[in-house]
């Protein structure tokens, strides 16, 4: 699902530590409803189902809880309601987010893997 053409050199050492560690890759539910809005509407091409993805245990979904929708609502400096939550998450679970949104980076809002 990763075109690591897109990943910066740190970015891409990230991930591989995480497999070499047998970690999953965290990923927020929002990020998994962004996937699925760009996939329908022919922006992204994906090389597995987003059943498959969901079901992999690569993978380690992080719902939205109260405690990430009150963080999110502190992230004013952001202005998407989903970076908001993306970044929230990141926040309230203590994890580094790999990210090349500018915007979440130029916030400051959380540590980021650039």
């Amino acid at each position: 699902m990763i075109d690591s053409a897109k990943l910066s050199k740190p970015q891409l050492r990230a991930l591989e530590d995480s497999v070499r560690r047998h970690e999953p890759f965290v990923v927020s539910l929002i990020t998994l409803l962004e996937i699925a809005l760009l996939s329908s509407d022919g922006r992204l091409k994906l090389t597995q189902s987003l059943d498959a993805i969901q079901a992999s245990p690569a993978f380690r979904l992080l719902p939205l809880t109260s405690e990430i929708a009150l963080e999110a609502g502190n992230l004013g400096i952001l202005r998407d309601a989903a970076d908001r939550v993306i970044a929230a998450t990141a926040r309230v679970h203590r994890l580094r987010l790999v990210t090349s949104d500018q915007r979440t980076i130029d916030s400051n809002t959380v540590t980021v893997v650039e």
